[in-house]
């Protein structure tokens, strides 16, 4: 997925945006945009709307599991994880920690 281009939409089959958005600041929350996307996301859930479809350009920026070389990530995969020292390795970790969220 991330080597698809920026403008390529993302259509998820179920409304599990603002459940994605509160593990992800759980795991970076000093990221800006994801910040903004999760008061986004909100606010359009209070209002009984959809949330979807996103795009590559922002799952880029607010998506854990497409940013495990970013050293946040890092440093929060390895607060789950000792394993965590490449990109598998922080996948692996940050997925199993959202098993459990």
């Amino acid at each position: 997925l991330a080597a698809l281009p920026d403008s390529t939409k993302v259509y998820c089959t179920h409304e599990y945006t603002l459940a994605n958005a509160n593990f992800a600041l759980a795991v970076e929350p000093d990221n800006q945009h994801l910040q903004e996307r999760h008061a986004e996301v909100v606010n359009l859930r209070n209002n009984d709307q959809a949330t979807l479809p996103s795009n590559m350009l922002l799952e880029r920026l607010t998506n854990p599991f497409l940013r495990c070389d970013q050293p946040a990530i890092i440093t929060a995969a390895k607060g789950h994880s000792a394993a965590a020292n490449g990109r598998l390795e922080v996948f692996t970790a940050i997925r199993k920690w959202k098993d459990n969220f």
